[in-house]
């Protein structure tokens, strides 16, 4: 069994869609209420009825005052990494450090093409990641000048600033083996979700971070391991799927997710007829323990 290695930490999703804004805004100000810590929103810009991601962060951090914001994560085919780390460096600091980076190689080439995007393989986007990081963190330091010149993006002369108000953690949606092994060698976090990894699987790929990260000379407690969930807490029925049932399954089950897989981030997608209510519940019910399971920030 593992051991929760650092404190735990919760968060929401809210869907980007157009026509659902005003039950976002409802979802984030119970997260808000009820003390939770972050707010994840998926990025998928080729899809219509999305609003932008980062449009939609920084309307949100704009009416919040307490919650960190991540896009979960990225697509890093169609934001140059640049202009990403200037926008997210900008959204730090008029947010007073509440901007977090999830960044992922791209889900759909195909659909990344039809706005202008490459259409790389996987290995090329592996590679454009990987330089991406780097490239980022450039752009993040405190240097006058700098220069990267790689296969997929390069910077020339390029005078960074102004930098973010707190050292933004880069965390990545990652899901196969060359993925993971670049996690554990250089991002400060991975966010795999559920509906593709499921919690029977995470123990295994949680080791492949763990070990790349030994690898490289780092401690794994170093790099967050954040698991995106979904579920709806119900009443004291039976649990119909991982995380159906009532509050205290929803804790008997993080909690064993936490010590046993060595998660210590869980952003909730709230299912149901009022996601808002049970942001509300999970706040109420389920958080306060979960947090008492970790050791003390």
């Amino acid at each position: 069994m593992s051991e929760i290695r650092r404190p735990i930490e919760l968060g929401v999703s809210v869907n980007p869609a157009a026509d659902g804004l005003e039950q976002a805004r409802a979802i984030v100000r119970a997260a808000e209420a009820g003390g939770l810590d972050l707010v994840g929103i998926q990025d998928h810009p080729y899809q219509s009825r999305f609003l932008d991601t980062w449009a939609l962060i920084a309307t949100l951090l704009a009416e919040t005052r307490h919650l960190r914001f991540f896009p979960n994560v990225a697509s890093l085919p169609l934001r140059p990494p640049a202009m990403m780390a200037k926008a997210a460096a900008s959204l730090d600091r008029l947010s007073d450090g509440r901007f977090e980076l999830g960044l992922g190689a791209g889900a759909s080439a195909d659909r990344a093409a039809t706005m202008g995007g490459p259409r790389r393989s996987p290995g090329e986007s592996v590679e454009a990641l990987e330089e991406a990081i780097e490239l980022v963190r450039l752009a993040w330091s405190d240097q006058d000048e700098v220069s990267f010149e790689g296969r997929h993006y390069r910077l020339d002369g390029y005078q960074p600033g102004p930098p973010p108000a707190h050292p933004i953690e880069i965390w990545l949606g990652a899901y196969r083996p060359r993925m993971l092994r670049l996690t554990g060698r250089l991002a400060d976090g991975w966010i795999p979700s559920m509906g593709y990894l499921p919690p029977e699987h995470l123990g295994e790929r949680s080791a492949v971070v763990d070990r790349a990260a030994r690898d490289a000379g780092r401690d794994p407690a170093e790099v967050r391991h954040a698991y995106n969930v979904s579920g709806t807490i119900t009443g004291n029925g039976g649990p119909r799927g991982p995380l159906d049932g009532p509050v205290e399954h929803w804790i008997d089950t993080l909690g064993g997710w936490a010590s046993e897989l060595a998660v210590d981030t869980f952003i909730v997608w709230p299912q149901g007829d009022d996601p808002a209510g049970q942001v509300e519940l999970f706040a109420a019910d389920v958080a306060p323990r979960l947090r008492a399971l970790s050791p003390p920030r």
